[in-house]
């Protein structure tokens, strides 16, 4: 028998499905849900996106159940050869639209987590920038449910 994944981990893969299947500026998505995003250089020149179980926090909603917080992490990135505006306002543009699919979004394959906040605190990795000719953007989406 299989044991039923954890909350966070069911979440994660509900975001996974819902960028596979949704309609955006970059098509062909091919985003996975890994615990720890570790890429060699040669496979950042394809887009990639990652879907990373962060945190969990819980919350007192009554007596008898809490208010449950689950933070995902979703990572964008690909390798750039000039880095100019044309190259990379796409990938700050797809960000974006990730960012307003999922602002209050139940989902629809766990629909008793609804987001409740959205951050890109991460617009684009200076360090990464300069390390490693890549873009890479971070999304922090937070759901919330009664558990």
């Amino acid at each position: 028998m299989t044991a039923t994944p954890a909350t966070v981990i069911q979440i994660a893969e509900s975001v996974v499905a819902e960028i596979n299947a949704g309609e955006f500026s970059k098509t062909n998505l091919s985003a996975q849900r890994l615990y720890v995003p570790n890429f060699d250089l040669e496979d950042m020149k394809e887009l990639r996106v990652t879907v990373v179980p962060r945190e969990v926090e819980y919350l007192p909603l009554d007596r008898a159940s809490n208010k449950y917080h689950a933070t995902i992490d979703v990572a964008v990135q690909k390798k750039f050869s000039k880095g100019d505006a044309k190259e990379i306002d796409p990938l700050v543009f797809f960000v974006e639209e990730l960012a307003d699919y999922f602002r209050l979004k139940r989902l629809n394959s766990f629909v008793a987590a609804r987001c409740v906040k959205v951050e890109n605190s991460v617009l684009y990795s200076s360090e990464h920038w300069t390390q490693f000719n890549q873009f890479t953007s971070l999304l922090t989406l937070t759901f919330e449910l009664a558990k």
